[in-house]
């Protein structure tokens, strides 16, 4: 597979800059048994039966964009030196990677100020970037986070204007509830808690599940042969209970449809090992590509996603490249809006 089996040409103007709103009005396609449908989120109930699951991330955007002074002892005595520094994924032991700026400066060991209440010290440097532990964590440093911080939003956005007030709110999910994400899991977006009602009146049932997503999830794809591609990894959790619930849809014929890739990419890492969900934690890495086997998801919700990305190709895995290259077609005729703030699909493959 080549890189340019995954491009398209987008129109700039379909680079959505602002969300829908109300959220359920963002268009969705729905794609089963080869024909496309062009609905509004809305109007995702009518496309779901009882006894279908589906799997949400429940992880919490934080402001990662926070600035700090640089504090250093020498024999001249304490300096201070201004640095801003962008968070960028969380690992297993609460330490957060990030990028610094200035950063050739910064070396290990040495302590960023961010508030009277908030400083990290320098654990490592490298080429991916600087590893970070802050003097506090859970509530006291989501706090202290929301006070200074401004919210990530992604580059293609951000390079077209700066993140404001409504951000907060728009780039969050209704049902957010761990901290650790630097980007949403933008497909769940577009759920308000009416559609979650009437989902639950129609006997589809809900599992959550966590995967902090990094800013890994923007990186370009650089190489030609796809296969080559080596993935970022990022910190997820299935708890017994969703793992429970999933396995028990499953034995009953009921279909599995993850809210979102990083939903996806955590269940299909849980079931690696023995093809059937599990308990699971830790960092995935898992990259999914055509000729994945499919262990868990029976479907997928998500938006429209950036040419020659890996999320690009996790769909084409999921349906196929042609079909894919049909979808992506269709949606950029019939003016549907891309990426993080954009419009939905629902995508069922035909398991026959």
């Amino acid at each position: 597979m080549n890189l340019s089996d995954f491009d398209f040409e987008l129109p700039e103007r379909l680079i959505a800059l602002r969300p829908a709103k109300p959220r359920p009005a963002s268009r969705l396609l729905v794609v089963q048994n080869d024909v496309f449908e062009d609905q509004h989120f809305f109007d995702l109930p009518k496309y779901l039966r009882a006894g279908d699951r589906l799997v949400l991330n429940d992880t919490k955007v934080i402001p990662a964009r926070i600035s700090g002074m640089r504090r250093r002892f020498s024999d001249q005595g304490e300096t201070f030196a201004k640095i801003d520094v962008t968070l960028l994924s969380l690992d297993g032991q609460g330490d957060w990677l990030a990028l610094a700026k200035p950063g050739r400066r910064v070396k290990e060991g040495e302590t960023i100020v961010f508030s009277p209440d908030l400083c990290a010290e320098v654990q490592s440097k490298g080429a991916d970037g600087i590893k970070l532990r802050f003097s506090q964590s859970g509530p006291e440093f989501d706090a202290e986070l929301s006070r200074l911080g401004e919210m990530p939003l992604p580059p293609y956005i951000a390079s077209k204007r700066a993140a404001d007030a409504q951000d907060i709110d728009d780039y969050q999910t209704v049902f957010a509830q761990h901290s650790g994400a630097v980007a949403a899991p933008t497909a769940s977006l577009h759920f308000d808690q009416t559609v979650l009602d009437q989902l639950f009146q129609i006997g589809v049932t809900i599992s959550k599940v966590t995967l902090h997503v990094g800013a890994g999830t923007f990186l370009p794809v650089k190489t030609d042969d796809v296969s080559a591609h080596k993935m970022h990894a990022e910190w997820g959790r299935i708890d017994d209970v969703a793992a429970a619930e999933i396995a028990q849809t499953k034995a009953a014929g009921g279909r599995i449809i993850p809210v979102g890739t990083t939903a996806l990419r955590l269940l299909e890492t849980a079931a690696l090992k023995t093809g059937k969900i599990a308990p699971w934690a830790g960092e995935t890495d898992i990259f999914i590509k055509p000729g994945f086997e499919f262990a868990v998801a029976d479907g997928l919700i998500t938006n429209f996603h950036l040419p020659k990305s890996t999320l690009m190709m996790l769909v084409s895995a999921l349906l196929g490249t042609q079909q894919i290259k049909d979808i992506y077609a269709h949606a950029i005729t019939q003016n549907y809006r891309f990426f993080s703030y954009g419009d939905s699909s629902l995508l069922l493959p035909d398991r026959s």
